[in-house]
C-alpha cells in the first residue's frame, strides 16, 4: 500500500510539472515555490533568480554567462557570499567558485581555508566540533547533464537567502562550482534552446532531444572531464584540482544524469566495486549520509535507488577523486529530459522535475553535514593519520621513474602527480636501481612518507586481482606505464642515500639546446624526445629540408642519431633564407621542446654519410580527422587535441558528410578514428581508396577496421569473440549481465612487443612497450612477416581485469598491422594509443603513422 501511495505522488508530480509547463499560452508557467521546501522563510533583499535572468530556473536552460551574472549579484547583495573567477576553460569562458557561509567566517575566510590543511597533519591536535565543515558542490562535468548546473541556481539562492540557516553557516562553508564544464555546457543549452517551442513537445523525436554532434557532453576537445580529475590533462581540472586542493572539502557532491527511462541514483554505489584503497569509515559515512538524501526523496514522491549501477573504483570521477582524499565523493544520477519535456516509461519528464531533484539533494546533504560535522571532520583527519601509518608498515618507501632519452614524458608525469599536493623529488645523480638507470634531470623520486600515500599508490600501483569482475570504466591506470617510462619501488636505504630536490612552484620542463658551432654543414636531433614531432614539423612549416634517417648515423663527438632521427638542412633553393635564420630557428625550437639537436660539420660521419639514400625527405603532414557522425567523438577529440596542443600541427576537422563531395588531394595523412562510419557508403568508401592507392596514409582505428573490411578497401582477419555455434551449459537468468560483462576489456594494460626498426616504431629505445585496450577486437597477424609492427607478448597482461578467456585471444595477435593500398599505406591501430591524453608512451606509434607512414617500404606492407 505504501509503494502504491508513493507511485501514486509520483504520477501527480509528473502530472503537475508537465501541465505546469504547458499553460494555455504554451510557455512555461513554473512557480519558484515548486522547487523551494517547507519550512523556510527568505530574505527579501536577495534576488529570485527570475529578478535576474528574465524568467524562472527550469523554463529555459539558463545561459552560462546569466547564471554568471546571478551569483554576481548575489554576491553584491548579501555578506554570506563571496564570488571568484578560479580559473578559464579553453574557450576563455570563466571557471567561478560562489562560497557561502556565516558573514563572520567570510571575514576570515583565508585564515579558515588555511587551518584546513591542518587535517592532512597527523599530529595535530584539532578540536572537532568547533571546526568548520566543508560542503562543495560540482554541477554537470557533462555538458548536457544539465539538471545539474541549473539547480545550482536554486541551491545559491536557498543558501544565500534562508532566514533559518543563518547559524548554521558559523559552523560551515558551501562551496558552489556550478559548471564542472563550461565550454561543453553552453554547447548544449545553445542547442537546446534554439530549438525549443512555446508550446513543449516531449515527443523523443523531436529535434531539441537530438543534439548534434559531438554534443555537449565533452569539453572544447570532446574530453570526458568526469574521467580528468586524477588525470588533469585540461585547464578546467587543473584550476578545479588546485582548488579542491585548497580547500580539501569534506563533502564533495558531483551532479549526473542517466538514462530517460530511470529513477535516481546516490552512493553507495555497488559494494563489491569499492577500490580497496577507500577506507571502510569512508563507505560507512557514505551509507550514513544515504539515510539523509533518501528522506530528501521520499518527502517529494521521487523514485531513488542505490547500490546498483554505478561503482566506487577509478578515482578519476568527480565522486571517487575525494574519496581517496579523506573527503567524501557522492554521486547523484538524475534521469534526463534532455531537453526541457521529453516522454518516459515513468510519464512525462520536465526539466523542472530534474532540477528539483537535483536541488533537494543539495539540502540533504546540507543536512547530513550539519548534522554529521564532528564525525565527518574526525573522519578526515584520522584519514590522514592512518595513512603515514600504513606508510611506515609499506616495505616499498618511494618510487622513482624516469627516461634516459626523453625528459619530456618525465616531466609530464611528474607535473601531473605534482598538482595533486604530493611532494616529487627531481634526481640530481645518476643512480641505478635492480639494473635499472635513472639519470639526473630526466628521472623523480616521490616518497611514500606524506599524506598523499594512498593517492600515490594509486598511481603507481599494478593490480590484477580484484573482487568483482565488472567495472563502470577502466581496471587500470598505472601512470609510468601510460608514459613508457621505467620505474621502480625504493626501499628505504636507497631513498636516504639518493641526491634529490623538491619540485618547485616554477617547475617546468628542461629547456633543450642547440650544440655545435653556428653555420653548421647540417644539424639533426634524435626522434626519442616526446616533442621531436612538433620539431619537426616547424622546420617543415618553415621551409627546411627535413629527412629522416632509416640507418643510425655516429657523428664526431660519438654521438649515435638512431633510425628514426631528423636531418635538417638549408632548402637547395633558400631564397631569402640565411643560415642565421636556420640557427635562430633551431635555438628557439630545442628550447620550446627540450630537444638536443647537434650541428654536424661533415656529411661524411660513420655509420652512413648525411646523403645516403637511407634517408628520406619528408613531406608536411596535410591531415584531416573524420569526425561527425558514425565516429566516437572522445577519440576524435583525443587526436584534435595531440595535434592542436601538443605539436602545434594545424588539421582539418573532416565531417563524415563532405567526405564525398570533399577534395582529398588537400591532404596526404586522412585518420579514420573508432567508429561504426554507419552512414557511410560506397561512394565514400570509393572516395577513400582512390585517395589513399594516389599515395596516402590512411590511419584507421578500432571498429574503423571492420568498416574497411566490409567495404572491402583492405581484408583483416579477426578472431571471433566467442564461438556462438558452442553449446554451453544452461546458465541461470540472473547470471547473464555478470557473465557477459565480464568477458568485457573495459580498460587493461597490456604487454606488447614493438619493432623499433620500423618506421611506426622509431624513436622507441627499447621493443618492450605497454598499451591500453578497451576493446575486444582481436586482430589476427597478417601473413607478411613486416607487417605487423607491433604485437602482444605471450604473456600480455600487466595491469587491470581481463576475462582468461581474452587473454588467451590476445596472445600474440596484432596491435598495429600495415597493408597497402595502391600507393598509399593503410595502418590499422588496434588499440587507442591517444587515450585520455595521458597515454604520452604511445602518442608516439600514432604520430609515427603521420609523419612516417609515407616512408613504409611497400612490400613490407601486406
Amino acid at each position: 500500500m505504501k509503494n502504491l501511495a508513493l507511485t501514486l505522488i509520483l504520477f501527480s508530480v509528473f502530472a503537475f510539472a508537465s501541465s505546469a509547463q504547458n499553460s494555455p499560452k504554451g510557455t512555461a508557467n513554473i512557480e519558484l515555490e515548486y522547487y523551494l521546501p517547507d519550512g523556510f522563510t527568505y530574505d527579501a533583499n536577495i534576488p529570485k533568480p527570475k529578478e535576474v535572468l528574465g524568467f524562472e530556473v527550469g523554463e529555459w536552460n539558463v545561459d552560462y554567462e546569466q547564471l554568471v551574472r546571478y551569483f554576481e549579484k548575489l554576491a553584491a547583495t548579501s555578506p554570506r557570499v563571496s564570488f571568484e573567477v578560479f580559473g578559464f576553460s579553453y574557450e576563455k569562458r570563466p571557471q567561478v567558485l560562489l562560497t557561502i557561509t556565516h558573514p563572520d567566517n567570510l571575514q576570515k575566510i583565508d585564515q579558515i581555508r588555511a587551518e584546513r590543511q591542518n587535517l592532512k597533519d597527523s599530529n595535530a591536535n584539532l578540536n572537532y566540533e568547533e571546526m568548520p565543515l566543508v560542503l562543495q558542490a560540482g554541477y554537470s562535468v557533462h555538458g548536457n547533464e544539465a539538471s545539474g548546473i541549473n539547480s545550482s541556481l536554486l541551491a545559491a539562492y536557498h543558501f544565500t537567502a534562508a532566514n533559518e540557516i543563518a547559524d548554521d553557516l558559523k559552523n560551515m562553508v558551501i562551496l558552489i562550482d556550478p559548471s564542472l564544464n563550461p565550454d561543453g555546457y553552453s554547447r548544449y543549452s545553445t542547442w537546446v534552446n534554439a530549438h525549443r517551442s512555446y508550446n513543449l513537445n516531449g515527443d523523443p523525436n523531436t529535434r531539441e532531444l537530438s543534439e548534434a554532434w559531438p554534443g555537449g557532453r565533452g569539453n572544447h576537445y570532446w574530453f570526458d572531464l568526469n574521467r580528468d580529475w586524477l588525470l588533469v590533462q585540461h585547464p578546467e581540472s587543473q584550476n578545479r584540482v588546485k582548488k579542491f586542493q585548497e580547500w580539501l572539502p569534506n563533502i564533495y557532491l558531483d551532479y549526473h544524469e542517466m538514462g530517460t527511462n530511470s529513477t535516481f541514483f546516490f552512493p553507495p554505489g555497488i559494494p563489491s566495486r569499492d577500490h580497496p584503497l577507500i577506507p571502510k569509515k569512508t563507505v560507512e559515512l557514505t551509507e550514513k549520509i544515504a539515510q539523509y538524501h533518501a528522506k530528501g526523496m521520499e518527502e517529494i514522491g521521487s523514485l531513488y535507488y542505490a547500490k546498483e549501477s554505478f561503482d566506487e573504483y577509478y578515482f578519476g570521477y568527480g565522486s571517487t577523486y575525494p574519496d581517496i582524499q579523506g573527503s567524501i565523493g557522492i554521486l547523484f544520477e538524475q534521469a534526463s529530459s534532455r531537453g526541457h519535456l521529453q516522454e518516459s516509461n515513468y510519464g512525462p519528464l520536465t526539466f523542472a522535475f530534474t532540477i528539483r531533484n537535483q536541488f533537494r539533494m543539495s539540502i540533504s546533504s546540507f543536512n547530513a553535514a550539519k548534522d554529521m560535522r564532528a564525525e565527518i571532520n574526525k573522519s578526515m583527519h584520522d584519514f590522514y593519520k592512518t595513512a603515514i601509518q600504513q606508510a611506515n608498515a609499506d616495505t616499498d618507501k618511494a618510487f622513482i621513474f624516469g627516461s634516459q632519452t626523453d625528459g619530456a614524458k618525465s616531466f609530464h608525469l611528474a607535473d601531473m602527480i605534482r598538482q595533486h599536493a604530493i611532494d616529487v623529488f627531481s634526481l640530481n645523480e645518476d643512480i641505478t636501481v635492480n639494473g635499472v638507470p635513472f639519470s639526473k634531470g630526466n628521472s623523480y623520486i616521490i616518497p611514500l612518507n606524506q599524506p598523499q600515500y594512498r593517492l600515490v599508490k594509486a598511481f603507481f600501483e599494478t593490480r590484477n586481482e580484484f573482487q568483482d569482475s565488472l567495472f563502470y570504466d577502466v581496471s587500470a591506470w598505472t601512470m609510468p606505464m601510460a608514459f613508457n617510462l621505467d620505474f621502480a619501488a625504493l626501499s628505504s636505504r636507497i631513498l636516504n642515500l639518493a641526491d634529490v630536490s623538491p619540485l618547485q612552484e616554477d617547475f617546468s620542463m628542461p629547456a633543450g639546446e642547440l650544440k655545435g658551432e653556428k653555420a653548421a654543414y647540417s644539424y639533426g636531433f634524435g626522434w626519442e624526445g616526446y616533442y621531436a614531432p612538433k620539431a619537426a614539423y616547424q622546420l617543415m612549416k618553415e621551409g627546411y629540408l627535413v629527412r629522416v634517417t632509416h640507418e643510425p648515423i655516429t657523428l664526431a663527438d660519438k654521438t649515435v642519431l638512431q633510425r628514426g632521427s631528423i636531418l635538417v638542412s638549408m632548402p637547395r633553393d633558400p631564397k631569402d633564407k640565411k643560415d642565421e635564420d636556420l640557427d635562430r630557428e633551431l635555438e628557439k625550437i630545442a628550447k620550446e621542446t627540450g630537444l638536443t639537436i647537434h650541428a654536424i660539420s661533415s656529411g661524411y660521419t660513420g655509420g652512413i654519410n648525411l646523403g645516403s639514400p637511407q634517408t628520406e625527405v619528408l613531406k608536411k603532414p596535410e591531415m584531416a580527422i573524420l569526425v561527425s557522425t558514425g565516429v566516437v567523438s572522445l577519440e576524435a577529440g583525443e587526436i584534435w587535441h595531440l595535434m592542436d596542443q601538443r605539436m602545434d600541427v594545424p588539421i582539418t576537422l573532416l565531417p563524415t558528410e563532405r567526405l564525398a563531395t570533399a577534395d582529398l588531394s588537400r591532404y596526404n595523412v586522412i585518420s579514420m578514428p573508432n567508429g561504426p562510419y554507419n552512414k557511410l557508403g560506397k561512394e565514400e568508401a570509393e572516395k577513400i581508396k582512390s585517395w589513399t592507392s594516389a599515395g596516402g596514409t590512411l590511419i584507421a582505428r578500432g571498429s574503423a577496421l571492420e568498416w574497411l573490411n566490409k567495404q572491402e578497401l583492405v581484408k583483416f582477419e579477426f578472431k571471433e569473440e566467442e564461438d556462438k555455434e558452442e553449446s554451453k551449459p544452461a546458465q541461470p537468468y540472473s547470471d547473464f549481465i555478470k557473465n557477459t560483462g565480464a568477458r568485457r576489456t573495459s580498460g587493461t594494460i597490456f604487454h606488447a612487443s614493438l619493432d623499433i626498426s620500423h618506421p611506426v616504431g622509431y624513436g622507441f629505445e627499447k621493443g618492450e612497450i605497454f598499451t591500453f585496450r578497451n576493446n575486444n577486437l582481436f586482430l589476427e597477424k597478417a601473413k607478411n612477416a613486416y607487417a605487423n609492427p607491433m604485437v602482444y607478448t605471450e604473456n600480455p597482461l600487466a595491469s587491470g581485469y581481463v576475462h582468461p578467456e581474452n587473454v588467451e585471444k590476445i596472445k600474440n595477435t596484432a596491435i598495429i598491422q600495415v597493408k597497402r593500398l595502391g600507393g598509399g599505406r593503410v595502418i590499422a591501430l588496434v588499440d587507442n594509443p591517444n587515450f585520455r591524453a595521458t597515454w604520452f608512451g604511445t602518442n608516439k606509434l600514432f604520430l609515427n603513422a603521420v609523419f612516417f607512414g609515407q616512408t613504409i617500404k611497400p612490400d613490407t606492407a601486406d
